[in-house]
């Protein structure tokens, strides 16, 4: 059978562009190497924000404010439909300490958002489990952050439509191609046919697209997590210093996250992250010295040229899209992202401006 698209990628990035492609009348056949939804969008924290929003380019705020508004609907959307929830959870987020402090409030200035300066006494008043030795703080409301492997297992609940099929453990291994035209792509399952293609394989993109002799300058920047257990009113609100931050789940769970490593492809789990990120959630949260940590894994982020994914048709070779390269915001963007893909491919106005994502002229 010969698919309107392929999407080859089961990450949240693959899933959330099949609903919205499928919403949008396309019948779509998604391809996952492993088991959908179990690689950087399961591994992330799920901070519904980049971490230092002032620090990025206008191309990345546009894409995250758009998914931030999106956000609390896409979850009711999804409990509704699957009866799962993602648990987009509204914490707001205390960064403390900031270097560049001036310039986030100017940021919040011009792209009037609710961040503001905090005394370190309201801030210890409305985190009690909170360290000493902080001295300034500021305060964004309204942040969330969404229970990502949730999210992932109620995004494949709500693709059970007639208009879309999902083949787990089959590896892409290159393209159908006739002259510059892209066919459909070669698996270790066969070829599979499609009017177009969607790579949406994160880290693993590049990779995919050197089979064409395309140099796509997305690689895999490994970060590593903890959790623990706590009661569920022991931390209130997100925190983040000094690069590290301590994420709430609604029933006690918190992550303390995370490295940037550039190690290629390994994921392994290593003890040094391991003391470093306990040293990291003792010194932030002193009441976690005696939890234990319940679980330590790693992911690998799709890492790209400023964070700026790449979103859109790719030039000289008809047929082949890329979403992908979203770095340490896939969860972050992915509403934005998927919605701009689909207009783009279905001829709807785009929900924001697509030029600064659009593969021409940057691969």
């Amino acid at each position: 059978m010969n698919q309107e698209v392929i999407i080859v990628g089961g990450g949240v990035i693959g899933l959330l562009s099949a609903y919205r492609l499928a919403k949008a009348g396309q019948s779509v056949l998604l391809l996952e190497s492993g088991s959908v939804g179990t690689e950087a969008s399961w591994a992330g924290g799920g901070i519904v924000s980049p971490l230092y929003p002032w620090r990025y380019s206008p191309a990345i705020t546009a894409l995250a404010h758009w998914s931030q508004d999106f956000y609390p609907q896409l979850g009711e959307r999804l409990f509704e439909q699957a009866g799962i929830d993602p648990e987009v959870h509204q914490t707001g987020l205390y960064w403390l300490d900031l270097d560049d402090e001036d310039e986030a409030l100017a940021w919040a200035g011009r792209e009037a958002r609710p961040l503001h300066r905090v005394g370190m006494d309201e801030v210890h008043a409305a985190i009690p489990a909170l360290g000493k030795g902080y001295s300034r703080a500021v305060f964004m409301s309204g942040v969330a952050n969404v229970r990502n492997p949730r999210l992932l297992r109620a995004l494949r609940a709500a693709l059970k439509l007639p208009a879309v099929r999902i083949i787990e453990h089959c590896q892409v291994t290159g393209f159908v191609c006739e002259r510059e035209r892209i066919l459909g792509v070669q698996t270790d399952q066969g070829a599979m046919h499609a009017e177009r293609v969607v790579v949406a394989a994160g880290a693993w993109s590049g990779k995919l697209l050197a089979t064409l002799g395309l140099a796509l300058p997305v690689k895999p920047m490994k970060g590593q997590m903890i959790l623990f257990k706590r009661e569920p009113d022991f931390l209130p609100s997100m925190v983040l210093a000094n690069r590290r931050y301590a994420i709430p789940r609604r029933d006690g769970h918190i992550l303390v996250g995370s490295t940037l490593e550039d190690v290629g492809f390994d994921k392994t789990p290593t003890v040094q992250a391991l003391e470093s990120l306990r040293q990291t959630a003792v010194g932030l949260l002193p009441g976690l010295a005696e939890a234990e940590v319940v679980k330590h894994w790693a992911g690998l982020r799709p890492a790209s040229p400023e964070g700026i994914p790449y979103i859109g048709p790719v030039p000289a070779h008809e047929g082949l899209w890329l979403n992908c390269g979203h770095f340490r915001n896939g969860l972050v963007l992915a509403p934005a992202s998927c919605q701009l893909l689909a207009d783009l491919m279905t001829g709807q106005v785009p929900c924001v401006d697509p030029a600064p994502y659009a593969p021409a002229g940057r691969l």
